[in-house]
């Protein structure tokens, strides 16, 4: 896809992505200091194993045992020695412990925050794996001394335990869609693969990620019933069913997870017939008990938008975390405040450009071609987002029509649109007319837009034609369809910024900004500022980070403008009130007080008045 075209995408979604990473954020911060203050208040004395009698109370009575227990406390007490394993195999079962571990280690002490254990290797593929199977770690821990293998007759359950879970991930196959040099040529064709039918599902595959992140999570005394279900899946209970005297609560063993949070899914492999080694970045960490929290919380979380979101949900909620992986988090904390501004001010902006085209009462300084202009435009982005709509989301294309109605309707306030009866080929033709007969201001408004046009055409039109016979030439498309609107989609964003020089000359002609939406103008152009933040922290083609300047340095024009013709006697505000109108009804009513105060035979020296104020005022 050409930068420019892809750079349509991409513009459409950095708002909605900053949206999901405050409400992430939110969630995240209730979530944490929520479960903080149940642990504090549920927090009392931990029992040691050794004293707890299953099925009987301290005073010998039998009680009923809880399959689920309310409270865990830790088995294994903070500052235990212990061991582990790491087997990785293409099976979810494992008995060959006559293996070498993949990874192991050895002495290492429970609530230590000082180790990292790391290994790097390529894993042989199997026939199984190549033909969408899964590979699996098995972990085996045990205090140091003590038997790993669970078939052992030294094994003891007190000291040791096991852990299983799959490395390997199963989602959709990523498609590729199937494009062609539309001039014929070598070279230009990618064939789809595994959906052989395009209006059915894609096929379930496998992938892989190299990064494995297996994190021991040293805790105190949980409440287990209380859990969330992502955070509970990770926590051992003893496996004997060991219960306290109350016959309530029990015992866990340490917390290991499998931290796959990071894991991209634009960063994963198919594991396919062409695959012979699978390269692994292994690492066995200290992991805190919150940072375990948030992770588990947000990718189950994640996961569940996805799902319920479908394909274009799952790649927006796959930014989010991009955004969070390589953004400075001072320059994220400041543009998740920054963005909540920008809502606010596109509001307010909305509000205040909605009232001044309703109230306005003339045409002075309206560029009409530059409105049709925009409704072409945003009209072209939404075909083009239409056609690539497995990458774009519903709330996108719902907020790009409403722009193209906004834009629709203020062409009908400014003038009458009417279907006559034409002598061409086609029968029938679109007219503007004029709403009511133009004053000497708004005809040379119309004048001086015609003019700004007629040399963007010149400037604009060799352009977009260089643009389309390069594209055509040396990129490749779905279809000549799909090749004009994302020709016509680069051009909009290449040279969008075209459409906005018409206005500044308009101004310049006039010597005049009284028409300007002056509130709605600010509130834009205090986004556009936002939006240049946003360049630096959303992923996005380089000519849209370029793109994002180009309103800034109308921003400056349009405040050298206002300075330069700040004075301006005949000046309406954004809502159309004042100016030449409400400055003659202010003078007719000034005569009548003047007429009513002289007597009737200074009649003349009356009318003498009034012309006097006339000139002045004219003067």
């Amino acid at each position: 896809m050409p930068p420019a075209a892809a750079a349509g995408q991409e513009a459409e979604q950095p708002r909605q992505r900053m949206s999901w990473i405050n409400t992430i954020l939110m969630f995240l911060a209730v979530q944490f200091f929520v479960g903080q203050l149940t642990n504090k208040f549920t927090q009392k004395s931990v029992p040691s194993p050794e004293t707890a009698a299953a099925g009987t109370s301290e005073s010998g009575e039998p009680v009923q045992l809880a399959v689920v227990p309310n409270t865990v406390y830790p088995y294994w007490p903070t500052g235990t020695k212990y061991d582990f394993r790491l087997y990785i195999t293409d099976s979810r079962i494992f008995t060959s412990f006559d293996l070498d571990p993949t990874l192991e280690g050895y002495d290492l002490k429970y609530g230590d925050s000082g180790y990292r254990i790391t290994k790097d290797i390529l894993f042989p593929t199997t026939e199984a794996v190549r033909n969408n199977g899964s590979v699996s770690a098995h972990l085996y821990v045990a205090q140091s001394g003590a038997e790993f293998k669970p078939s052992s007759p030294d094994y003891d359950p007190k000291k040791a335990y096991e852990m299983h879970f799959r490395l390997s991930h199963y989602m959709p196959q990523k498609k590729e869609v199937k494009t062609k040099h539309l001039l014929g040529g070598d070279g230009g064709e990618t064939k789809e693969e595994g959906n052989e039918d395009p209006a059915g599902p894609p096929p379930i595959m496998s992938y892989w990620h190299p990064n494995i992140t297996i994190g021991m999570v040293p805790s105190d005394q949980l409440n287990y019933v209380g859990m969330p279900p992502p955070t509970r899946q990770w926590v051992p209970l003893e496996s004997t069913g060991l219960r306290d005297s109350t016959g309530q609560n029990g015992w866990y063993y340490p917390i290991v997870f499998n931290h796959q949070f990071w894991q991209l899914a634009s960063q994963m492999t198919e594991i396919n017939s062409t695959v012979s080694y699978l390269p692994m970045s292994i690492e066995f960490v200290p992991v805190p008990y919150w940072k375990f929290q948030i992770m588990v919380s947000m990718d189950a979380g994640l996961k569940q938008q996805a799902q319920s979101m479908g394909q274009s949900g799952a790649g927006e909620l796959e930014e989010v975390k991009r955004v969070l992986l390589e953004t400075n988090i001072w320059l994220l904390g400041l543009t998740a405040a920054v963005s909540l501004l920008h809502m606010v001010f596109e509001m307010l902006a909305f509000k205040n450009d909605i009232s001044h085209w309703k109230n306005k009462k003339d045409n002075i300084g309206v560029s009409v071609r530059t409105i049709i202009a925009n409704v072409v435009m945003q009209t072209i982005i939404f075909l083009y987002l239409m056609d690539n709509n497995e990458n774009t989301s519903w709330m996108v294309m719902f907020t790009q029509g409403s722009g193209i109605l906004v834009e629709a309707w203020k062409i009908t306030t400014a003038v009458d649109i009417k279907i006559e009866p034409s002598t061409g080929v086609i029968p029938y033709s679109v007219v503007f007319k004029d709403k009511h007969v133009l004053s000497d201001t708004e005809k040379k408004t119309q004048e001086y837009d015609q003019i700004a046009f007629k040399y963007m055409y010149i400037a604009a039109v060799p352009l977009i034609g260089a643009y389309a016979v390069y594209s055509l030439i040396y990129d490749t498309h779905k279809s000549w369809y799909s090749f004009i609107i994302t020709t016509l989609v680069g051009s909009v964003y290449a040279y969008g910024f075209l459409m906005l020089v018409p206005s500044i000359y308009i101004n310049y002609r006039l010597k005049s900004v009284a028409h300007m939406p002056r509130r709605a103008m600010i509130y834009k152009f205090l986004n556009t500022f936002i939006d240049d933040l946003f360049a630096f922290v959303i992923k996005m083609p380089l000519l849209h980070r370029l793109a994002t300047l180009r309103d800034d340095v109308i921003f400056f024009i349009y405040l050298y403008q206002t300075w330069l013709y700040r004075v301006d006697p005949t000046r309406v505000n954004e809502f159309g009130q004042g100016g030449d109108d409400e400055s003659e009804a202010a003078e007719e009513k000034k005569e009548i007080e003047v007429t009513k105060d002289v007597p009737a035979e200074a009649s003349v020296t009356s009318s003498e008045i009034v012309v006097k104020s006339t000139t002045t005022k004219r003067k």
